[in-house]
Protein backbone atom coordinates (compact mmCIF):
# COMPACT_ATOMS: atom_id res chain seq x y z
CA UNK A 1 0.00 0.00 0.00
CA UNK A 2 0.96 3.51 -0.42
CA UNK A 3 3.00 4.96 2.36
CA UNK A 4 4.67 1.58 3.54
CA UNK A 5 8.17 1.00 3.12
CA UNK A 6 9.39 -2.66 2.32
CA UNK A 7 11.20 -4.57 4.93
CA UNK A 8 14.19 -4.67 2.66
CA UNK A 9 14.46 -1.27 3.14
CA UNK A 10 16.06 -2.42 6.90
CA UNK A 11 17.16 -5.84 6.74
CA UNK A 12 19.49 -7.57 3.94
CA UNK A 13 18.71 -11.30 3.18
CA UNK A 14 20.07 -13.63 0.17
CA UNK A 15 18.49 -13.25 -3.68
CA UNK A 16 16.49 -16.08 -2.76
CA UNK A 17 14.29 -14.31 -0.33
CA UNK A 18 14.06 -11.16 -2.13
CA UNK A 19 11.09 -12.05 -3.85
CA UNK A 20 9.25 -13.08 -0.53
CA UNK A 21 10.73 -10.05 1.49
CA UNK A 22 9.38 -7.70 -1.20
CA UNK A 23 5.88 -8.82 -0.61
CA UNK A 24 6.66 -7.66 3.38
CA UNK A 25 6.14 -4.26 4.56
CA UNK A 26 6.47 -1.82 8.04
CA UNK A 27 4.04 -0.10 8.77
CA UNK A 28 3.10 2.10 12.42
CA UNK A 29 1.12 0.12 15.15
CA UNK A 30 -1.83 3.03 14.76
CA UNK A 31 -1.81 2.33 10.98
CA UNK A 32 -1.33 -1.17 10.23
CA UNK A 33 -5.02 -2.20 10.64
CA UNK A 34 -6.03 0.62 8.10
CA UNK A 35 -3.45 -0.54 5.88
CA UNK A 36 -4.34 -4.12 6.11
CA UNK A 37 -7.56 -3.40 3.72
CA UNK A 38 -5.27 -2.58 0.52
CA UNK A 39 -3.39 -5.84 1.19
CA UNK A 40 -3.41 -8.01 -2.40
CA UNK A 41 -2.90 -11.78 -2.29
CA UNK A 42 0.55 -12.89 -0.71
CA UNK A 43 1.07 -9.67 1.14
CA UNK A 44 1.80 -8.74 4.88
CA UNK A 45 2.15 -5.98 7.27
CA UNK A 46 4.68 -6.15 10.40
CA UNK A 47 5.01 -2.75 12.77
CA UNK A 48 8.41 -2.08 14.69
CA UNK A 49 6.90 -3.94 17.87
CA UNK A 50 6.04 -7.06 16.48
CA UNK A 51 2.47 -7.26 15.11
CA UNK A 52 1.55 -9.38 11.99
CA UNK A 53 -1.09 -8.50 9.41
CA UNK A 54 -1.80 -10.89 6.49
CA UNK A 55 -3.74 -10.09 3.19
CA UNK A 56 -6.27 -13.14 3.94
CA UNK A 57 -6.94 -11.32 7.69
CA UNK A 58 -5.09 -13.75 9.55
CA UNK A 59 -3.78 -11.27 12.38
CA UNK A 60 -0.71 -12.34 14.98
CA UNK A 61 -0.40 -9.62 17.95
CA UNK A 62 3.17 -8.48 19.24
CA UNK A 63 4.18 -10.76 22.45
CA UNK A 64 1.91 -13.71 20.99
CA UNK A 65 3.98 -17.16 20.27
CA UNK A 66 2.88 -18.99 17.48
CA UNK A 67 3.29 -22.92 17.26
CA UNK A 68 6.63 -23.22 15.68
CA UNK A 69 7.82 -20.41 18.21
CA UNK A 70 6.61 -22.65 20.64
CA UNK A 71 8.11 -25.85 18.96
CA UNK A 72 11.26 -23.97 19.09
CA UNK A 73 11.40 -23.25 22.43
CA UNK A 74 10.71 -26.81 23.21
CA UNK A 75 13.38 -28.51 21.35
CA UNK A 76 16.02 -26.01 22.78
CA UNK A 77 14.38 -26.99 26.55
CA UNK A 78 14.99 -30.59 25.54
CA UNK A 79 18.68 -29.37 24.47
CA UNK A 80 19.02 -27.50 27.83
CA UNK A 81 17.77 -30.02 29.64
CA UNK A 82 19.99 -32.86 27.76
CA UNK A 83 23.19 -30.51 28.45
CA UNK A 84 21.79 -30.71 32.57
CA UNK A 85 21.91 -34.07 32.40
CA UNK A 86 25.44 -34.30 31.08
CA UNK A 87 26.59 -31.23 33.79
CA UNK A 88 24.61 -33.50 36.26
CA UNK A 89 27.04 -36.34 35.42
CA UNK A 90 30.00 -34.34 35.55
CA UNK A 91 28.63 -32.77 39.03
CA UNK A 92 28.50 -35.94 40.60
CA UNK A 93 31.42 -37.18 39.57
CA UNK A 94 33.22 -34.01 40.95
CA UNK A 95 30.73 -34.37 43.95
CA UNK A 96 32.17 -38.10 44.38
CA UNK A 97 35.58 -37.00 44.46
CA UNK A 98 34.76 -33.79 46.61
CA UNK A 99 33.44 -36.43 49.17
CA UNK A 100 35.92 -38.41 48.86
CA UNK A 101 38.55 -35.17 49.45
CA UNK A 102 36.23 -34.38 52.74
CA UNK A 103 36.47 -38.27 53.98
CA UNK A 104 40.46 -37.55 53.82
CA UNK A 105 40.21 -34.11 54.93
CA UNK A 106 37.65 -35.84 57.80
CA UNK A 107 40.65 -37.92 58.61
CA UNK A 108 43.51 -35.31 58.96
CA UNK A 109 40.77 -33.42 61.24
CA UNK A 110 40.04 -36.14 63.78
CA UNK A 111 43.80 -36.33 63.85
CA UNK A 112 44.51 -32.59 64.45
CA UNK A 113 41.90 -33.41 66.97
CA UNK A 114 42.92 -36.06 69.20
CA UNK A 115 46.50 -34.16 69.16
CA UNK A 116 44.61 -31.19 70.26
CA UNK A 117 42.89 -33.10 73.37
CA UNK A 118 46.60 -34.34 74.04
CA UNK A 119 47.74 -30.95 73.92
CA UNK A 120 45.33 -30.04 76.23
CA UNK A 121 46.58 -30.51 79.57
CA UNK A 122 49.69 -28.71 78.34
CA UNK A 123 47.34 -26.09 77.97
CA UNK A 124 45.72 -25.83 81.35
CA UNK A 125 48.97 -26.18 82.96
CA UNK A 126 50.13 -23.33 81.32
CA UNK A 127 47.07 -21.11 82.07
CA UNK A 128 47.46 -22.00 85.73
CA UNK A 129 50.98 -20.77 85.56
CA UNK A 130 49.75 -17.82 83.73
CA UNK A 131 47.24 -17.45 86.40
CA UNK A 132 49.40 -18.02 89.14
CA UNK A 133 51.72 -15.21 87.44
CA UNK A 134 48.88 -12.49 86.87
CA UNK A 135 48.04 -13.11 90.78
CA UNK A 136 51.95 -12.28 91.35
CA UNK A 137 52.01 -9.43 89.14
CA UNK A 138 48.82 -7.75 90.35
CA UNK A 139 50.64 -8.10 93.85
CA UNK A 140 53.56 -6.18 92.73
CA UNK A 141 51.54 -3.89 91.04
CA UNK A 142 49.78 -3.24 94.56
CA UNK A 143 52.94 -3.23 96.37
CA UNK A 144 54.72 -0.93 93.62
CA UNK A 145 51.35 1.81 93.75
CA UNK A 146 51.84 2.03 97.51
CA UNK A 147 55.32 2.59 96.68
CA UNK A 148 54.66 5.27 94.18
CA UNK A 149 52.09 6.77 96.13
CA UNK A 150 54.83 7.18 99.43
CA UNK A 151 56.97 8.22 96.70
CA UNK A 152 54.84 10.78 94.98
CA UNK A 153 54.07 12.13 98.49
CA UNK A 154 57.85 12.18 99.42
CA UNK A 155 58.72 14.09 96.50
CA UNK A 156 55.64 16.66 96.90
CA UNK A 157 57.17 16.85 100.58
CA UNK A 158 60.43 17.69 99.16
CA UNK A 159 59.40 20.11 96.49
CA UNK A 160 57.75 22.29 99.15
CA UNK A 161 60.84 21.92 101.19
CA UNK A 162 62.95 23.20 98.93
CA UNK A 163 60.49 25.68 97.90
CA UNK A 164 60.41 26.78 101.58
CA UNK A 165 63.93 26.26 101.68
CA UNK A 166 64.70 28.65 98.19
CA UNK A 167 61.98 31.22 100.05
CA UNK A 168 64.53 31.55 102.85
CA UNK A 169 67.38 31.78 101.07
CA UNK A 170 65.90 34.50 98.71
CA UNK A 171 64.85 36.18 102.08
CA UNK A 172 68.12 35.71 103.97
CA UNK A 173 70.03 37.26 100.53
CA UNK A 174 67.69 40.03 100.31
CA UNK A 175 68.34 40.74 104.09
CA UNK A 176 72.15 40.06 103.45
CA UNK A 177 72.19 43.13 100.56
CA UNK A 178 69.74 45.00 102.96
CA UNK A 179 72.35 44.90 105.77
CA UNK A 180 75.70 44.87 104.02
CA UNK A 181 78.22 45.62 106.43
CA UNK A 182 76.60 44.61 109.29
CA UNK A 183 76.77 40.93 111.29
CA UNK A 184 77.63 38.36 109.14
CA UNK A 185 75.13 35.53 108.01
CA UNK A 186 77.71 33.36 105.94
CA UNK A 187 76.97 30.88 108.26
CA UNK A 188 73.37 31.08 108.27
CA UNK A 189 73.43 31.52 104.65
CA UNK A 190 75.92 27.99 104.54
CA UNK A 191 73.49 26.42 106.50
CA UNK A 192 70.96 27.24 104.66
CA UNK A 193 72.29 25.92 101.32
CA UNK A 194 73.55 22.90 102.80
CA UNK A 195 70.28 22.27 103.31
CA UNK A 196 68.83 22.63 100.00
CA UNK A 197 71.51 20.44 98.63
CA UNK A 198 70.55 17.58 100.68
CA UNK A 199 66.56 18.54 100.40
CA UNK A 200 67.70 18.27 96.03
CA UNK A 201 69.79 15.56 96.57
CA UNK A 202 66.58 13.77 98.50
CA UNK A 203 64.38 14.65 95.86
CA UNK A 204 66.35 13.15 93.11
CA UNK A 205 66.91 10.24 94.74
CA UNK A 206 63.08 9.71 95.12
CA UNK A 207 62.65 10.51 91.59
CA UNK A 208 65.05 8.16 90.56
CA UNK A 209 63.26 5.22 92.70
CA UNK A 210 60.13 6.31 91.02
CA UNK A 211 61.40 6.48 87.63
CA UNK A 212 62.84 2.69 88.46
CA UNK A 213 59.37 1.74 89.93
CA UNK A 214 57.69 3.22 87.25
CA UNK A 215 59.51 0.70 84.68
CA UNK A 216 59.39 -2.08 86.38
CA UNK A 217 55.47 -1.69 86.41
CA UNK A 218 55.94 -1.21 83.18
CA UNK A 219 57.50 -4.31 82.20
CA UNK A 220 55.28 -6.43 84.52
CA UNK A 221 52.69 -4.99 82.37
CA UNK A 222 53.89 -6.02 79.12
CA UNK A 223 54.87 -9.67 80.34
CA UNK A 224 51.17 -10.14 82.23
CA UNK A 225 49.77 -8.95 78.55
CA UNK A 226 52.15 -10.95 76.31
CA UNK A 227 50.62 -14.56 78.59
CA UNK A 228 47.12 -13.27 78.19
CA UNK A 229 47.44 -12.79 75.02
CA UNK A 230 49.72 -16.81 74.25
CA UNK A 231 46.60 -17.49 76.38
CA UNK A 232 43.91 -16.66 73.94
CA UNK A 233 45.82 -17.46 71.19
CA UNK A 234 45.60 -21.10 72.92
CA UNK A 235 41.85 -21.27 73.58
CA UNK A 236 41.22 -19.72 70.05
CA UNK A 237 43.53 -22.45 67.94
CA UNK A 238 41.27 -25.27 70.16
CA UNK A 239 37.86 -23.55 69.28
CA UNK A 240 38.87 -23.34 65.43
CA UNK A 241 39.65 -26.95 65.80
CA UNK A 242 36.55 -27.93 67.12
CA UNK A 243 34.21 -25.75 64.60
CA UNK A 244 36.81 -27.41 61.95
CA UNK A 245 35.48 -30.96 62.79
CA UNK A 246 31.79 -29.59 62.98
CA UNK A 247 32.16 -28.02 59.57
CA UNK A 248 33.92 -31.14 58.02
CA UNK A 249 30.48 -33.22 59.40
CA UNK A 250 27.99 -30.57 58.05
CA UNK A 251 30.06 -30.75 54.62
CA UNK A 252 30.12 -34.79 54.31
CA UNK A 253 25.90 -35.00 54.70
CA UNK A 254 25.67 -32.20 52.07
CA UNK A 255 27.42 -34.03 49.63
CA UNK A 256 25.92 -37.60 50.61
CA UNK A 257 22.62 -35.39 49.59
CA UNK A 258 23.89 -33.98 46.48
CA UNK A 259 24.94 -37.86 45.52
CA UNK A 260 21.40 -39.25 46.19
CA UNK A 261 19.60 -36.21 44.27
CA UNK A 262 22.38 -36.69 41.17
CA UNK A 263 21.57 -40.88 41.17
CA UNK A 264 17.51 -39.59 40.93
CA UNK A 265 18.19 -37.00 38.30
CA UNK A 266 17.84 -39.05 34.57
CA UNK A 267 14.41 -40.57 35.87
CA UNK A 268 13.12 -37.68 36.45
CA UNK A 269 14.16 -35.85 33.25
CA UNK A 270 12.51 -38.66 31.45
CA UNK A 271 8.89 -38.05 33.03
CA UNK A 272 9.46 -34.45 33.13
CA UNK A 273 9.78 -34.74 29.54
CA UNK A 274 6.64 -36.61 28.77
CA UNK A 275 4.94 -34.25 31.34
CA UNK A 276 6.16 -31.26 28.75
CA UNK A 277 5.08 -32.59 25.37
CA UNK A 278 1.58 -33.80 27.14
CA UNK A 279 1.27 -29.84 28.32
CA UNK A 280 2.27 -28.47 25.06
CA UNK A 281 -0.19 -30.16 23.02
CA UNK A 282 -2.86 -29.25 25.37
CA UNK A 283 -1.30 -25.15 24.88
CA UNK A 284 -1.26 -25.98 20.73
CA UNK A 285 -5.01 -26.24 21.48
CA UNK A 286 -5.39 -23.38 24.06
CA UNK A 287 -3.46 -21.33 21.65
CA UNK A 288 -5.56 -21.77 18.48
CA UNK A 289 -8.78 -20.77 20.28
CA UNK A 290 -7.55 -18.01 22.09
CA UNK A 291 -5.86 -16.68 18.68
CA UNK A 292 -9.50 -16.83 16.74
CA UNK A 293 -11.14 -14.98 20.17
CA UNK A 294 -8.30 -12.49 20.51
CA UNK A 295 -8.95 -11.24 16.53
CA UNK A 296 -12.35 -10.88 16.73
CA UNK A 297 -11.93 -8.78 19.99
CA UNK A 298 -9.56 -6.81 18.29
CA UNK A 299 -11.89 -5.84 15.86
CA UNK A 300 -14.43 -5.02 18.18
CA UNK A 301 -11.70 -2.73 19.94
CA UNK A 302 -10.96 -1.11 17.18
CA UNK A 303 -14.25 -0.19 16.21
CA UNK A 304 -15.17 1.19 19.50
CA UNK A 305 -12.03 2.94 19.64
CA UNK A 306 -13.01 4.92 16.16
CA UNK A 307 -16.47 5.46 17.77
CA UNK A 308 -14.69 7.12 20.68
CA UNK A 309 -12.60 9.45 18.71
CA UNK A 310 -15.52 10.58 16.56
CA UNK A 311 -17.83 11.50 19.97
CA UNK A 312 -14.52 12.99 21.62
CA UNK A 313 -14.01 15.31 18.83
CA UNK A 314 -17.78 16.69 18.64
CA UNK A 315 -17.26 16.98 22.48
CA UNK A 316 -14.07 18.92 22.01
CA UNK A 317 -15.69 21.29 19.36
CA UNK A 318 -18.72 21.92 21.32
CA UNK A 319 -16.17 22.79 24.56
CA UNK A 320 -14.68 25.34 22.17
CA UNK A 321 -17.74 26.85 21.20
CA UNK A 322 -18.98 27.28 24.64
CA UNK A 323 -15.57 28.90 26.13
CA UNK A 324 -16.03 30.89 22.64
CA UNK A 325 -19.09 32.24 23.52
CA UNK A 326 -18.26 32.55 27.62
CA UNK A 327 -15.12 34.67 27.13
CA UNK A 328 -17.33 37.26 24.87
CA UNK A 329 -19.76 37.56 27.58
CA UNK A 330 -17.32 38.29 30.19
CA UNK A 331 -15.51 41.02 27.75
CA UNK A 332 -18.58 42.42 26.97
CA UNK A 333 -19.92 42.54 30.58
CA UNK A 334 -16.25 43.90 31.62
CA UNK A 335 -16.12 47.06 28.85
CA UNK A 336 -20.10 47.53 30.26
CA UNK A 337 -18.38 47.72 34.09
CA UNK A 338 -15.68 49.80 32.53
CA UNK A 339 -17.82 52.39 30.93
CA UNK A 340 -20.01 52.94 33.89
CA UNK A 341 -16.95 53.34 35.80
CA UNK A 342 -15.52 56.30 33.44
CA UNK A 343 -18.97 58.30 33.71
CA UNK A 344 -18.99 57.88 37.44
CA UNK A 345 -15.50 59.13 37.90
CA UNK A 346 -15.90 61.54 34.99
CA UNK A 347 -19.45 63.18 35.69
CA UNK A 348 -19.78 61.59 39.01
CA UNK A 349 -23.29 59.99 38.10
CA UNK A 350 -24.83 57.14 37.53
CA UNK A 351 -25.44 55.79 33.33
CA UNK A 352 -29.26 56.64 33.93
CA UNK A 353 -28.56 60.18 35.21
CA UNK A 354 -26.58 60.76 32.64
CA UNK A 355 -29.06 62.23 29.86
CA UNK A 356 -29.49 65.58 32.54
CA UNK A 357 -25.70 66.45 32.52
CA UNK A 358 -25.40 66.10 28.69
CA UNK A 359 -26.32 69.69 27.78
CA UNK A 360 -25.86 70.49 24.32
CA UNK A 361 -24.67 67.42 23.76
CA UNK A 362 -27.57 65.66 24.26
CA UNK A 363 -29.53 63.17 22.03
CA UNK A 364 -32.47 66.41 21.22
CA UNK A 365 -29.58 68.10 19.37
CA UNK A 366 -29.07 65.29 17.09
CA UNK A 367 -25.12 66.36 16.64
CA UNK A 368 -22.85 63.85 14.82
CA UNK A 369 -19.83 61.43 16.23
CA UNK A 370 -17.22 63.76 15.13
CA UNK A 371 -18.67 66.86 16.79
CA UNK A 372 -19.30 65.23 20.14
CA UNK A 373 -15.99 63.99 20.06
CA UNK A 374 -14.25 67.34 18.71
CA UNK A 375 -16.21 68.84 21.68
CA UNK A 376 -14.73 66.63 24.23
CA UNK A 377 -11.18 66.90 23.04
CA UNK A 378 -11.90 70.58 23.36
CA UNK A 379 -13.11 70.69 26.69
CA UNK A 380 -10.49 68.45 27.88
CA UNK A 381 -7.31 70.64 26.46
CA UNK A 382 -9.02 74.05 28.12
CA UNK A 383 -9.34 71.99 31.54
CA UNK A 384 -5.52 71.05 30.99
CA UNK A 385 -4.38 74.31 30.40
CA UNK A 386 -6.19 75.30 33.51
CA UNK A 387 -4.11 73.33 35.59
CA UNK A 388 -4.78 72.18 38.94
CA UNK A 389 -4.71 74.53 42.34
CA UNK A 390 -1.98 73.59 44.48
CA UNK A 391 -2.65 75.64 48.05
CA UNK A 392 0.38 74.65 49.58
CA UNK A 393 2.86 76.18 46.74
CA UNK A 394 4.35 78.44 49.04
CA UNK A 395 5.07 76.20 51.60
CA UNK A 396 6.54 73.90 49.23
CA UNK A 397 8.69 76.32 48.04
CA UNK A 398 10.11 77.23 51.54
CA UNK A 399 10.63 73.42 51.94
CA UNK A 400 12.33 73.08 48.99
CA UNK A 401 15.22 75.77 49.12
CA UNK A 402 16.05 74.82 52.90
CA UNK A 403 16.31 70.71 51.31
CA UNK A 404 18.07 72.53 48.41
CA UNK A 405 20.57 74.59 50.71
CA UNK A 406 21.28 71.55 53.32
CA UNK A 407 21.73 69.68 50.19
CA UNK A 408 24.62 71.70 49.07
CA UNK A 409 26.07 72.04 52.51
CA UNK A 410 26.88 68.25 52.23
CA UNK A 411 27.99 68.43 48.41
CA UNK A 412 30.75 70.78 49.98
CA UNK A 413 31.35 68.24 52.99
CA UNK A 414 31.35 65.25 50.39
CA UNK A 415 33.82 67.03 47.86
CA UNK A 416 36.27 68.01 51.09
CA UNK A 417 35.89 64.28 52.26
CA UNK A 418 37.29 63.18 48.63
CA UNK A 419 39.68 65.67 48.37
CA UNK A 420 40.86 64.41 52.02
CA UNK A 421 40.51 60.39 51.28
CA UNK A 422 42.30 60.96 47.95
CA UNK A 423 45.74 62.02 49.32
CA UNK A 424 45.39 59.74 52.32
CA UNK A 425 44.91 56.77 49.38
CA UNK A 426 48.57 58.58 47.47
CA UNK A 427 50.11 58.90 51.03
CA UNK A 428 49.22 54.47 51.52
CA UNK A 429 50.17 54.31 47.63
CA UNK A 430 53.41 55.69 48.28
CA UNK A 431 54.48 54.55 51.41
CA UNK A 432 53.09 50.65 49.63
CA UNK A 433 55.65 51.74 46.83
CA UNK A 434 58.40 52.08 48.99
CA UNK A 435 57.73 49.19 51.43
CA UNK A 436 56.69 46.36 48.13
CA UNK A 437 60.11 47.52 46.77
CA UNK A 438 61.78 47.05 49.68
CA UNK A 439 60.64 43.76 50.40
CA UNK A 440 61.14 42.64 46.74
CA UNK A 441 65.24 43.46 46.94
CA UNK A 442 65.19 41.54 49.76
CA UNK A 443 63.71 38.59 48.75
CA UNK A 444 65.24 39.02 45.19
CA UNK A 445 68.67 39.15 47.11
CA UNK A 446 67.72 36.30 48.85
CA UNK A 447 66.41 34.02 45.80
CA UNK A 448 69.53 34.51 44.17
CA UNK A 449 71.60 33.46 46.91
CA UNK A 450 69.28 30.57 47.61
CA UNK A 451 68.88 29.19 44.17
CA UNK A 452 72.84 29.72 43.60
CA UNK A 453 73.31 27.43 46.86
CA UNK A 454 70.64 24.98 46.09
CA UNK A 455 71.64 23.91 42.17
CA UNK A 456 75.28 24.49 42.95
CA UNK A 457 75.82 27.74 40.42
CA UNK A 458 73.26 28.99 37.93
CA UNK A 459 71.42 32.53 39.04
CA UNK A 460 67.95 33.36 39.25
CA UNK A 461 65.74 36.64 40.20
CA UNK A 462 62.36 38.17 40.34
CA UNK A 463 61.17 40.13 37.64
CA UNK A 464 58.12 42.93 37.91
CA UNK A 465 56.11 42.89 34.69
CA UNK A 466 53.24 44.28 32.71
CA UNK A 467 53.15 47.73 34.77
CA UNK A 468 55.25 50.35 35.97
CA UNK A 469 53.59 50.94 38.94
CA UNK A 470 54.75 47.86 41.73
CA UNK A 471 51.31 47.80 43.41
CA UNK A 472 49.71 46.81 39.63
CA UNK A 473 52.51 45.10 38.45
CA UNK A 474 52.67 40.93 37.78
CA UNK A 475 55.89 38.57 39.59
CA UNK A 476 57.76 36.78 36.90
CA UNK A 477 60.42 34.27 38.37
CA UNK A 478 63.10 33.98 36.01
CA UNK A 479 65.85 30.44 36.74
CA UNK A 480 69.05 30.12 35.12
CA UNK A 481 70.08 26.45 36.50
CA UNK A 482 73.71 25.66 35.83
CA UNK A 483 74.71 25.28 31.91
CA UNK A 484 71.44 26.57 30.69
CA UNK A 485 69.56 29.73 29.39
CA UNK A 486 68.00 32.12 31.37
CA UNK A 487 63.88 31.03 31.24
CA UNK A 488 61.05 31.41 33.04
CA UNK A 489 60.10 29.09 35.68
CA UNK A 490 57.34 27.85 34.10
CA UNK A 491 59.55 26.39 31.84
CA UNK A 492 61.71 23.99 34.12
CA UNK A 493 61.55 20.53 34.96
CA UNK A 494 59.34 19.25 37.60
CA UNK A 495 62.28 19.09 39.79
CA UNK A 496 63.80 21.97 38.90
CA UNK A 497 60.76 23.45 39.23
CA UNK A 498 60.03 22.17 43.00
CA UNK A 499 63.77 23.22 43.79
CA UNK A 500 63.06 27.11 42.36
CA UNK A 501 60.00 27.30 44.46
CA UNK A 502 61.81 25.88 47.26
CA UNK A 503 64.41 28.88 47.35
CA UNK A 504 61.80 31.51 46.48
CA UNK A 505 59.52 30.52 49.85
CA UNK A 506 62.83 30.57 52.32
CA UNK A 507 63.83 33.58 50.68
CA UNK A 508 60.18 34.98 51.70
CA UNK A 509 61.05 33.05 55.00
CA UNK A 510 64.52 34.95 55.29
CA UNK A 511 62.66 38.17 54.98
CA UNK A 512 60.08 37.44 58.07
CA UNK A 513 61.46 34.66 59.99
CA UNK A 514 58.54 32.97 62.65
CA UNK A 515 59.21 30.70 65.00
CA UNK A 516 57.87 27.77 63.65
CA UNK A 517 57.74 26.58 60.12
CA UNK A 518 56.43 23.46 58.78
CA UNK A 519 57.37 21.21 55.49
CA UNK A 520 54.99 18.97 54.71
CA UNK A 521 56.63 16.86 51.99
CA UNK A 522 58.79 18.83 50.27
CA UNK A 523 61.28 16.76 49.12
CA UNK A 524 58.72 14.27 47.59
CA UNK A 525 59.45 15.57 44.04
CA UNK A 526 63.29 15.58 44.42
CA UNK A 527 65.96 12.84 43.59
CA UNK A 528 68.45 11.88 46.25
CA UNK A 529 71.09 14.57 44.94
CA UNK A 530 68.71 17.28 45.11
CA UNK A 531 67.68 16.01 48.43
CA UNK A 532 70.65 16.52 49.88
CA UNK A 533 71.00 19.92 48.38
CA UNK A 534 67.80 20.17 50.13
CA UNK A 535 69.27 19.41 53.38
CA UNK A 536 72.09 21.55 52.98
CA UNK A 537 69.77 24.32 52.64
CA UNK A 538 67.40 23.32 55.84
CA UNK A 539 71.46 23.29 57.57
CA UNK A 540 71.97 27.39 56.71
CA UNK A 541 68.58 28.12 57.23
CA UNK A 542 69.11 26.80 60.99
CA UNK A 543 71.94 28.46 61.83
CA UNK A 544 70.81 32.20 60.11
CA UNK A 545 67.39 31.86 62.16
CA UNK A 546 66.35 30.92 64.98
CA UNK A 547 63.75 28.98 63.60
CA UNK A 548 62.62 25.27 64.42
CA UNK A 549 61.90 23.47 61.61
CA UNK A 550 59.33 20.32 61.37
CA UNK A 551 59.98 18.17 58.43
CA UNK A 552 56.71 15.75 57.25
CA UNK A 553 58.62 13.37 54.93
CA UNK A 554 58.96 9.67 54.01
CA UNK A 555 62.95 10.26 52.41
CA UNK A 556 65.05 8.58 54.36
CA UNK A 557 68.11 11.02 53.38
CA UNK A 558 66.02 13.77 54.58
CA UNK A 559 65.26 11.50 58.03
CA UNK A 560 68.88 11.18 58.42
CA UNK A 561 69.74 14.94 58.59
CA UNK A 562 67.24 15.67 61.17
CA UNK A 563 67.80 16.07 64.79
CA UNK A 564 65.14 14.53 66.20
CA UNK A 565 62.47 11.87 64.98
CA UNK A 566 59.15 11.39 65.71
CA UNK A 567 56.79 8.66 64.14
CA UNK A 568 53.81 6.04 64.70
CA UNK A 569 54.32 2.38 65.45
CA UNK A 570 51.30 -0.40 65.62
CA UNK A 571 53.44 -3.13 67.48
CA UNK A 572 50.12 -4.80 68.98
CA UNK A 573 47.11 -4.88 66.58
CA UNK A 574 45.15 -1.80 67.02
CA UNK A 575 47.22 -0.16 69.76
CA UNK A 576 49.18 2.74 68.45
CA UNK A 577 52.70 4.44 70.29
CA UNK A 578 54.27 7.15 69.63
CA UNK A 579 58.12 7.06 69.56
CA UNK A 580 60.87 9.87 69.87
CA UNK A 581 64.36 9.57 68.92
CA UNK A 582 66.91 11.77 68.83
CA UNK A 583 69.49 11.20 66.44
CA UNK A 584 72.44 12.30 68.24
CA UNK A 585 72.04 10.60 71.40
CA UNK A 586 71.39 7.15 69.28
CA UNK A 587 74.54 7.61 67.56
CA UNK A 588 76.34 8.02 71.03
CA UNK A 589 74.90 4.80 71.98
CA UNK A 590 75.44 2.84 68.88
CA UNK A 591 79.22 4.69 69.17
CA UNK A 592 79.46 3.13 73.00
CA UNK A 593 78.01 -0.41 71.90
Amino acid sequence: PNGVDPITDYITAPKELQARLSQIGVASVDNIQAQAKSLKPGQRLVSPRGDVVRWDGFTIAAGVETSAAIKLKQQNRIAELAAEVETAEADVETATAAFEAARAARQSAETAARDARKALPDLERADRAAQAAMAQYETDIARASAQKTSLEDRVTRLAAETAELNKQVQAAEENLAAHSGGEDLSAQREDLEEKLRGARDAADEASAQYRSLKNESEARAARLTAVEAERANWARRSENAGKRVATLGNRKSAVSMSLAAATDGPDQFAERRTQLFADLATAEARRSSAADALGQSEKETADAVQAARQAETAAGAAREARAASHARLTAAQERIGETKARVNETLNCEPSELTSHLGELSAENKLSENDIERKLERLNKEREKMGGVNLRADEEAVEQEERLAAMIAEREDLVAAIARLREGIDELNTEGRQRLLAAFDMVNGHFGRLFTTLFGGGEAALALTESDDPLQAGLEVMARPPGKSLKAMSLLSGGEQALTATALIFAVFLSNPAPVCVLDEVDAPLDDANVGRYCDLLDDMKKHTNTKFIAITHNPVTMSRMDRLFGVTMAEQGVSQLLSIELAKAEALVAAE
